[in-house]
């Protein structure tokens, strides 16, 4: 898998710093959980409430920050991971945008550490390049208890 977490923040530190070994092994847990080949490329970028909001208005049509945004490259079913053949070139998911800031209020208002908070929001924001969605019950059912699965293996709680 090749993961990679960019911090695009003016000060990284201001608002709490995770475990970027333990994201990337929550990551490529998560893909390979999902039995995506091994030339699977992500990106989970970090950035500030204020550009978080700028991406929200852009591309969801929405106003303000939010905790986490996902960009599907490929329109992926929950489940499935596409066939690659020897030789194809790597498979290009997307890129998941996660607001550290916001993360931490959110832990905060719920009584869950950060880091918790912050694994849900990698595997949140994975799952949805994976194709899960959370629109009807159903879905966000079934998204939650994958999401609990992966976050219960590496110790982690989801709120």
């Amino acid at each position: 898998m090749n993961i990679v977490i960019a911090d695009e923040r003016a000060d990284p530190l201001s608002t709490g710093a995770s475990d970027e070994g333990g994201l990337l092994t929550l990551a490529a847990m998560v893909l390979d959980g999902e039995s995506f080949p091994s030339s699977t490329e992500v990106t989970v970028t970090m950035v500030d409430p204020h550009r978080i909001a700028e991406l929200n208005r852009d591309h969801l049509g929405k106003t303000g920050p939010t905790d986490v945004l996902s960009f599907p490259i490929e329109d992926l079913t929950p489940g499935t991971a596409p066939a690659l053949s020897p030789g194809d070139p790597p498979l290009l998911i997307g890129d998941v945008v996660i607001c550290p800031a916001l993360v931490a209020e959110r832990a905060s208002d719920h009584g869950v550490g950060f880091d918790d908070e912050m694994a849900l929001m990698v595997v949140h924001g994975l799952l949805h390049l994976l194709g899960y969605d959370h629109q009807a019950d159903e879905e966000a059912e079934h998204m939650e208890s994958v999401e609990r699965r992966y976050l219960a293996a590496v110790g982690r709680a989801r709120r």
